[in-house]
């Protein structure tokens, strides 16, 4: 039963993708101007560790786009509860597990689409990256998708207004974007700096990522990069989860 409402959740939000493509592709937009504007002042520029400028870039930028467009995913919570399609899911039979992973799902699988369109660009931009690398970055991508819509969707359902909303992601995206080194490695900073990026989760996901695209699947980097993403997962869908439970979502 599990399966099958999660199935008719995702079937119901993914054709409201659908009938939406603009948005859907609007929202690579911005990875797309870094790419095209700051990539190429990357260019043989030292930046630490292996591979060239592209491949240090380009996994900092497929997470950056999981990182926002998930974390503003609740906003649809937010405008159902205003028209009151939420209480009308909160007396039918469907699991508060599927209604949850329904959602996150089709999110996981919009921005891995996003993502998928990002790297074709930075290949024709320069990047050379093995397959398996790529592949791995999207399965991080998709984990960190639904990491943090499950508790996007969570955080929404304890709002009350896309006032009150709003400004909290603000408040965690951008320290989060900051400190994970998605745009350079944290190994350009001063010490206390990248000491500091150390208590950011993305920063793993980050690293492990970078590692993927030259190829390196079995350093440490790439080995806590996937517990952490792992266990993020797993701990943000258990949240909201949970939350959906006593909210009557």
């Amino acid at each position: 039963m599990l399966l099958q409402d999660t199935a008719l959740i995702f079937g119901r939000y993914a054709r409201q993708t659908l009938r939406s493509r603009f948005a859907m592709l609007f929202g690579v937009l911005m990875p797309l101007l870094y790419l095209l504007f700051f990539g190429p002042l990357l260019t043989d520029l030292p930046l630490g560790g292996e591979g060239s400028s592209w491949q240090v870039l380009v996994p900092g930028l497929l997470l950056q786009l999981g990182l926002f467009g998930a974390a503003f995913a609740g906003f649809m919570i937010i405008v159902e509860k205003n028209h009151g399609i939420v209480e009308r899911m909160r007396v039918t039979p469907v699991s508060r597990l599927a209604l949850l992973l329904g959602r996150v799902l089709r999110d996981a699988a919009v921005f891995v689409f996003q993502a998928v369109l990002l790297v074709l660009a930075a290949v024709v931009m320069g990047l050379r990256a093995p397959v398996g690398g790529i592949l791995i970055g999207f399965a991080f991508v998709a984990l960190l998708t639904v990491s943090l819509a499950s508790l996007s969707y969570a955080l929404a359902m304890r709002s009350s207004s896309p006032q009150a909303f709003g400004p909290t992601i603000n408040a965690v995206t951008m320290p989060s974007m900051l400190l994970s080194g998605l745009m350079l490695p944290m190994s350009l900073a001063p010490g206390w700096l990248d000491a500091l990026s150390h208590v950011m989760p993305f920063r793993y996901l980050v690293d492990a990522m970078r590692d993927a695209y030259v190829g390196s699947y079995t350093t440490a980097s790439m080995l806590y990069g996937v517990l952490v993403a792992l266990g993020f997962a797993g701990l943000a869908v258990t949240v909201g989860t949970r939350v959906f439970r006593k909210a009557g979502a």
